[in-house]
């Protein structure tokens, strides 16, 4: 080995004598307790997410799926003729009709509907009405079920997502500002003695 060579001479360091990475002077309680909560909030993320993202998305899509059978029950199409169309509203936009139907039980009942641009009086238009005879919407498809689910199961990921971002956020902020706050209390104490030294 030359002289020049940092190295020291002789075999290396048994893997005994070799000091662990947690034996490190310089790691302070609250570095470990930075990983290890980082280490928690990895655990969080991996597991939590993908079981809120199921859970919320399944109840939502089974919610749905209730309310499709509901309304699938409850409302049904008929056709009615159109009595009157207000089309003041402008050629681009639906334009307000009065209706008369008859109901299965043969009473004749009368509302208002939006319909196409250019329906005429006199013509057929295919409405939904309820049970009741109130003209309502179509009701919901298992599409739109499918969508509501997969919303609701995209909003609870980003929901856990977002906790585990704040969370680790101010886990860091707090830390740091304990981290200063003892860096100061110990720069009180050594600097009367680092500034006696200068005045001898």
């Amino acid at each position: 080995m030359s002289a020049r060579d940092p190295r020291p001479s002789g075999p290396p360091p048994s893997h005994r004598e070799r000091t662990p990475g947690t034996a490190n002077p310089l790691r302070r309680p609250s570095d470990r307790f930075e990983s290890w909560f980082g280490c928690f909030l990895l655990l969080v993320l991996a597991l939590g997410l993908p079981a809120a993202a199921l859970g919320a998305g399944q109840s939502a899509y089974q919610s749905a799926l209730r309310t499709v059978q509901t309304q699938s029950a409850e409302r049904y199409q008929v056709d009615a003729s159109v009595e009157s169309v207000d089309d003041n509203v402008g050629a681009t936009a639906k334009e307000q009709a009065e209706i008369r139907w008859t109901d299965d039980d043969g009473t004749v009942r009368t509302g208002t509907t939006p319909v196409k641009p250019g329906t005429r009086e006199g013509s057929t238009v295919r409405v939904w009405v309820t049970r009741d005879g109130d003209l309502t919407g179509p009701p919901m498809t298992r599409n739109q079920a499918l969508s509501t689910g997969w919303f609701a199961g995209g909003a609870a990921a980003a929901g856990v997502g977002a906790a585990v971002f704040v969370a680790h956020v101010g886990a860091r902020h707090a830390l740091d500002r304990r981290r200063y706050a003892q860096w100061d209390a110990e720069w009180e104490r050594v600097e009367p003695l680092w500034a006696g030294r200068f005045h001898r």
